[in-house]
């Protein structure tokens, strides 16, 4: 029993005094999926902003470009599914 609460405790200060950072261990693969997104964002925004004719409609534009992607799934799944 001593010598389990030994090797416990050895792995306990191994993980304390461990050098690696795991706090910024993360996977980077998908990070161009948020630049493609915000590029998006941007040009839906200059669009339905620009089309405006009211501060209210500009308003909706910008609230609509922040949600275009759910306004393509849907026209996608009506020109499909006919």
């Amino acid at each position: 029993m001593e010598e389990n609460e030994k090797n416990i405790e050895e792995e306990i200060e191994k993980d304390v005094n461990c050098k690696h950072d795991h706090k910024n261990n993360h996977d980077h693969h998908g990070s161009g999926n948020g630049f493609l997104y915000f590029t998006g964002f941007i040009g839906a925004a200059v669009f339905f902003i620009s089309t405006a004719t009211s501060f209210g409609t500009g308003v909706l534009g910008f609230l609509k470009a922040i949600v275009w992607p759910a306004f393509l799934v849907y026209d996608a799944f009506k020109f499909f599914i006919k």
